[in-house]
């Protein structure tokens, strides 16, 4: 039987909960967000797996990292892993429409099934789902609130009076 840990952070976003499985972050909710699992499933709280994901997220949040580095366990179907890995290669500060990442996994007609992928992520921020847009650069959907995607945009253009959007 896996080793389920947890930790809770604050971030300039909300308090995060990381989930490791096994040593290996595995997932990280915000409050009130949508698909976010009951603790119970969070395991026992225990702040050592995550030293290293507490150091990247800090210095994420202090505008000194741009892209992490992290061991991931994410547990999903083949095609959400598949949506997941996109995610990973959008650069800090720029965004992706769904059908681009559709067409990037070689279906252009799944803009839908990508955007569902999407929402499905379980390690939002680290794997940058915020980055994905709608067709029109119209900001739809996003796991943790409009709001907060709008903010997490704004803070990696530079435009931390959040004036973006």
């Amino acid at each position: 039987m896996p080793t389920v840990q947890h930790t809770v952070v604050d971030s300039p976003y909300d308090l995060l909960t990381l989930v490791a499985v096994d040593g290996v972050l595995s997932r990280m909710h915000m409050t009130q967000q949508r698909h976010r699992p009951p603790e119970e499933t969070f395991g026992t709280p225990d702040p050592r797996p995550f030293t290293e994901a507490v150091r990247q997220l800090d210095a994420y949040f202090a505008g000194e990292l741009t892209e992490f580095d992290l061991p991931l366990k994410l547990v999903g179907t083949p095609f959400q892993l598949r949506v997941w890995e996109q995610l990973r290669l959008i650069p800090y500060g720029e965004t992706r429409t769904y059908g681009e990442l559709a067409e990037a996994l070689g279906k252009p007609a799944a803009s839908r099934a990508v955007g569902l992928a999407n929402g499905k992520n379980p390690v939002s921020i680290i794997v940058p789902c915020h980055r994905v847009i709608g067709a029109g650069g119209s900001l739809t959907g996003y796991g943790g609130g409009l709001d907060r995607k709008k903010r997490l945009l704004a803070f990696e253009a530079g435009a931390r009076d959040d004036a973006l959007f």
